[in-house]
Formats: C-alpha cells, sequence, structure tokens
C-alpha cells in the first residue's frame, strides 16, 4: 500500500489535534509582567470612564448658551489643571482658563481651544465661528460604565490590554498557565552552534528555531538531544514522559534506518494517534498521546517540514487549548502556480498589500524542505488543496503567517 493511500489527510489531522486541546490551570501575575500571556478574566471597569466629564483640549470652559446671545469676550475667572477641583463660574460673561485632562466644572459645559482664541490682560476673545455646543468635552462614562467589560478573556495581553488594567486598577492579572514543552532533536550529523562541523555534518538550528517560536508565546521549553541510537532515544523520551504536557520531536520520525523515534513512542506507551499527513512538506508528521495526557508532536526533521508543521498543528493546538479565537486569514495568488503530486502544498509566500487593499501572495521556489534559508525572505505558507494541481492568479486561499 502506498504512503499516499495510509497518510491522512490535513483536514483530519487538524481535527485528530484539537480534539486533544486542553487548559494548564491559570495564575496570577502582576499586569507589568502579563504582556503575550493570554487573559484568563474578564477585566471589568471599576468605576466609569472617564470617571468625570473630562476636558480634552487646553483652553477655556464657557456656558454655550452665553455664546449663542452674542457674547464673544469672556473674564478669565480662574486657571484649572488636571486634577484641580472644577471651579465654577457665577455669571455668563465669565470662563475658565482649564488644561487638558482637567474635570469640567459643572457651571460651564464648552470648551474653546487656544488656537481658536485671542488672550489679553485677562480677557479670553473668540475668534472663531461656529462653536459646537459641548465640544471638547468627553463626558462621565461615555467609554465604559462601571462593571462592564473592558478587556474579555481569551484573548493575548497587548499594550492596550495592559493600559485597561492599569486604568482599572488591576494590579494583577489572572493568566492561562504556559505547557511544559520539551523539545528533542536527534541525529548524528549535527553539531553544536559554536562547533565547527566537519565537511559532513551540519550545525543544530531546528530545535533553535522551536525554542524561538515557542518564546514568541511565553512558553520556555526545556532542549533534550539524542543520539542516533534506539536504547538512549527511548530511555530520554522515557525520562520526559511524567516531566511534561507535550513533546516536540524534530526529525527521526520518517522510515529510514535511523528513524528511532516512533518505535520508542510505541514501547513507551504513547498511542499512535496518526502518522503521515498528505502534505508537503512535512508528510512523515507524527501525531501521539501517552495514557498521562501527555502529547507528542513528532515533526519532520527537514528545517521547513519542522517549521511549517510547527505553525500549522502545534500553534493552533496551543490557541485551542488556551481557548484563543483561531483567526483565518486569506489571501490572493498574484501568479499562476502548478503543483503536480496529489497533496496539500504549503507554498512559501511573500505577502503585500495593494492599492485596493488586497492582500497579495508572491510563491517564492525554494529547493525543498532542507532550504531553511528561503524562510528568512518568506512570509508565510499558503495551504493549497490537493484535490487541484492548477492555482490561477486571483484565486484566494489560507495562510498561515509566521512573519509579521
Amino acid at each position: 500500500m502506498s504512503t499516499i493511500a495510509t497518510a491522512i489527510t490535513v483536514a483530519e489531522a487538524e481535527k485528530i489535534i484539537l480534539s486533544e486541546s486542553r487548559g494548564f490551570g491559570t495564575v496570577k501575575i502582576p499586569f507589568t509582567a502579563s504582556l503575550g500571556h493570554v487573559l484568563a478574566e474578564n477585566i471589568v471597569a471599576d468605576r466609569d470612564l472617564p470617571p468625570y466629564d473630562r476636558v480634552t483640549m487646553d483652553g477655556i470652559a464657557i456656558r454655550f448658551d452665553a455664546l449663542k446671545n452674542g457674547l464673544r469676550s469672556f473674564t478669565i475667572k480662574a486657571t484649572q489643571a488636571a486634577g484641580d477641583v472644577p471651579v465654577e463660574i457665577s455669571h455668563d460673561d465669565e470662563c475658565i482658563e482649564i488644561m487638558t485632562g482637567a474635570a469640567m466644572p459643572s457651571s460651564v459645559d464648552t470648551v474653546i481651544r487656544y488656537e481658536d482664541l485671542e488672550m489679553k490682560n485677562g480677557t479670553a476673545n473668540v475668534l472663531v465661528h461656529p462653536v459646537e455646543k459641548n465640544q471638547n468635552v468627553h463626558f462621565k462614562g461615555r467609554d465604559k460604565k462601571k462593571n462592564e467589560i473592558v478587556a474579555e478573556a481569551n484573548q493575548f495581553v497587548t499594550p492596550a490590554v495592559i493600559n485597561m488594567a492599569a486604568a482599572t486598577g488591576k494590579s494583577e492579572l489572572l493568566v492561562n498557565k504556559v505547557p511544559r514543552i520539551v523539545i528533542i532533536s536527534s541525529g548524528d550529523e549535527l553539531v553544536e552552534v559554536n562547533e565547527t562541523p566537519s565537511p559532513y555534518q551540519i550545525r543544530r538550528s531546528n530545535n533553535y528555531a522551536v525554542l524561538a517560536v515557542l518564546q514568541q508565546y511565553k512558553l520556555q521549553p526545556d532542549m533534550l538531544r539524542v543520539p542516533d541510537n534506539a536504547e538512549i532515544t527511548r530511555q530520554r523520551i522515557s525520562a520526559c514522559i511524567d516531566k511534561y504536557d507535550a513533546i516536540i520531536v524534530s526529525g527521526a520520525v520518517s522510515a529510514g534506518k535511523f528513524d528511532y523515534v516512533p518505535k520508542a513512542l510505541e514501547e513507551l506507551s504513547v498511542k499512535k494517534l496518526f502518522h503521515k499527513v498528505r502534505q508537503r512538506p512535512g508528510g512523515p508528521f507524527w501525531f501521539g498521546k501517552h495514557r498521562n495526557g501527555l502529547l507528542v508532536f513528532a515533526l519532520p526533521g527537514n528545517p521547513v517540514s519542522t517549521f511549517m508543521c510547527l505553525h500549522r498543528y502545534f500553534l493552533l493546538w496551543l490557541r485551542a487549548s488556551w481557548n484563543v479565537e483561531e483567526k483565518k486569514e486569506f489571501a490572493m495568488l498574484d501568479q499562476d502556480f502548478i503543483f503536480k503530486p496529489q497533496l496539500e502544498y504549503f507554498l512559501q509566500v511573500k505577502l503585500r498589500m495593494n492599492d485596493e487593499a488586497r492582500l497579495l501572495a508572491t510563491p517564492v521556489m525554494g529547493n525543498g524542505s532542507g532550504d531553511f534559508a528561503n524562510l528568512v525572505d518568506m512570509d508565510a505558507f499558503m495551504e493549497l488543496p490537493l484535490e487541484r494541481n492548477n492555482f490561477t492568479k486571483g484565486e484566494v486561499f489560507k495562510i498561515w503567517r509566521f512573519r509579521n
């Protein structure tokens, strides 16, 4: 039976992986350390926002009816800065010189900015017409009322979320815990970054690429190296079974003589949920689960395959485990493309926005799944369906970004 016949589709692989999503608990951390974590609680306003009628321009505060009735010059009664107790006026021909952020006195209702005034000898003369009632005032509760949600749970904490946490007095935020991850790489042809490889060796890089991607999601995975030795591979994976929530393996999952990982996982009672997906790159992808809940993402060792499977499957599972909504993104192919094998193809593309605000994807062919140098200049993988061979300029397909 052929490999294609025994492999599952991308959609089937996604369904199986998403069925294994689960939470990892929550933890409270200082809001200043929460950037990039996933919010596990709603943030609510502890008072109206803004909490008072707030002045939005430096200038003077007047009664609009006074201006409407023909007054154009106003005596400056006092100057009020942000944070000061509001100063009230007693007569229509009075005004308060007032600063941005100050609380609007109840006896006035309209602010005229400095640029529209002539200030001389304690008098403010209005130079513009017309003036609108309530202009340059941000009214109490206009943004949010007390106890309204200002930031919903199940989203990544951004600078804007931190801003709201600070504004509502949330010095600590409840966030989702990150899973415990170990990255296992294999291959006797690999040497460390600071070593000089022989003419037939290469430096270890896949594990550092995986590490860098996961660090963007606040994960701090451990890294483990295994040699091309069946018993040592089994022993080292065994030591990880009860220590982590997920294992990411890079390499040794295909059908080569030294690909010991699938057999080691079988011996360690990690149930294979699938092995091989009808896709390119990344066809030999292996996914399984131990009875204790540990998941194993065994990714093909070719660098582009590892990179694609990590973004297409592992990060999808991670976001689902955190209940973060998956935001699908699409782009338009900007030139014809042909791919003949009956496989789902993840095409490397550069993205650009045209003058009509359409996201265009330009295919850039590398030299196969080992050409990781090509990834440096790419932005995303475009997912092309396996039912077809010809893809036409102007068609729209799903993309998986790996560079913003």
